[in-house]
């Protein structure tokens, strides 16, 4: 069976366009919400890890986290993904 080069083309734009279809967008963002944790909270969820510690690594800008409240006195809410992202790599 001959096809023509026109079948042949939509045939493949098809099957980009399927391929294109099943991968999720780069850009798109997790369903799940970002789990946030305070200082206390870190300190529960990785053994071993002081609160001196978690300041530190507030401080120093190596975790994301987020200050609610108002000026230094507000509390300070740590991504508990990254902070598990930085123990997982400094180990």
């Amino acid at each position: 069976m001959k096809r023509t080069k026109k079948e042949i083309i939509d045939r493949i734009l098809d099957l980009l366009t399927e391929l294109a279809d099943d991968e999720p967008a780069k850009n798109e963002k997790k369903s799940q919400p970002m789990e946030m944790l305070t200082i206390k909270e870190c300190t529960e969820a990785v053994k071993g890890v002081s609160e001196h510690t978690i300041r530190k690594l507030v401080s120093q800008g190596r975790v994301r986290f987020i200050r609610t409240g108002e000026g230094e006195r507000g509390k300070i809410l740590i991504s508990k993904q990254s902070l598990l992202d930085y123990l997982g790599g400094a180990a």
